[in-house]
């Protein structure tokens, strides 16, 4: 019998669902719940124990403390402050979520943690690089979501024009999991037949608008925030998912912010990119066979994550 342990720190609304998502799909047997607010600790608590008599399975739901996080197999980091995104720009959180990961990232290794750290805290690319300089565990074992809800934010515009399920489109989301990212058109098929293939042959059907499409799934998160002040079920569902992967060992491949050390020609910094997910974390990066447009297009969005790494510097620790 394997215990599957993972601590949530933040529990807002992202963090909430985060924790819901893994119970209600059976991927844990234990949770640890983090949250600086003692009150909305103890009823988060309260409320996913009382989901437990209709889960897949039983989950021993706890809260904690930093001091409890040593023992876990992985913590999904949630930490942050939606409110500051009111204008639509990832980015405005920043200086609250690099400070906060500052003040805190030195406690967690404290407590003897040795796992995985999956971070949705945004900017999502930054704060991944931060967590893994501050927490000096290896590279494969610390990630972002990344371009991976962005990802299925495209698939599901393919899907609708298409009717195609999403299972079979095969489509990426790259770069900076903010303003700057890009879809990989050269690279979308369809069942295995490239997308530059159908728009030849079914026109009325796979011709897309692709700047329009890329610009909605770009902007389908402020959507989402616009009519109810947060996303939640997209970015759950793809933190869980990444969960999922690890502690089964799934060898999936899917978009996740992750350490370039000469792919891409990139190197020294955290961007989404197509990743092969298992037991190790993030087991190996796949290179998209992108077109030279592309190419540069995507050396832009890492030079725009790499001044922001270079602003997160210079932020200080909470106090």
């Amino acid at each position: 019998m394997q215990t599957r342990k993972v601590g949530v720190l933040g529990l807002g609304h992202v963090g909430a669902h985060v924790a819901y998502s893994l119970i209600i799909q059976g991927i844990v047997s234990e949770l640890v719940l983090v949250d600086p607010k003692a009150g909305k600790l103890v009823s988060e608590v309260q409320d996913l124990r009382d989901a437990q008599m209709y889960a897949p399975h039983k989950v021993e739901v706890k809260p904690g403390t930093y001091a409890d996080l040593g023992d876990c197999d992985i913590i999904v980091n949630c930490i942050g402050d939606i409110t500051l995104c009111a204008s639509n720009n990832r980015l405005d959180e920043m200086s609250y979520t690099v400070a906060q990961v500052k003040s805190y990232i030195g406690k967690v290794m404290a407590s003897g943690f040795k796992g995985f750290i999956v971070n949705i805290t945004n900017p999502c690319d930054v704060i991944a690089h931060l967590l893994w300089q501050e927490s000096g565990l290896p590279k494969n074992q610390v990630f972002g979501t990344g371009t991976g809800l962005d990802t299925s934010r495209l698939v599901s515009k393919l899907s609708l024009q298409t009717g195609v399920a999403h299972q079979s489109i095969s489509a990426y989301m790259i770069g900076e999991h903010g303003a700057s990212q890009m879809a990989a058109w050269s690279c979308v098929s369809f069942g295995g037949v490239p997308l530059s293939v159908l728009e030849k042959q079914m026109p009325e059907k796979f011709g897309f608008d692709k700047p329009e499409l890329q610009k909605l799934a770009i902007g389908g998160g402020w959507v989402t925030y616009s009519g109810k002040g947060c996303t939640e079920y997209g970015i759950c569902s793809t933190a869980a998912r990444m969960v999922r992967c690890i502690l089964n060992d799934e060898k999936c491949i899917m978009p996740a912010s992750t350490l370039l050390e000469g792919e891409y020609g990139e190197r020294d910094l955290f961007i989404g990119v197509p990743c092969l997910i298992g037991k190790n974390g993030i087991e190996q990066v796949l290179e998209l066979p992108l077109t030279e447009e592309e190419k540069i297009q995507f050396h832009s969005c890492c030079e725009d994550v790499r001044k922001n790494i270079k602003t997160a510097e210079g932020i200080p620790a909470a106090e």
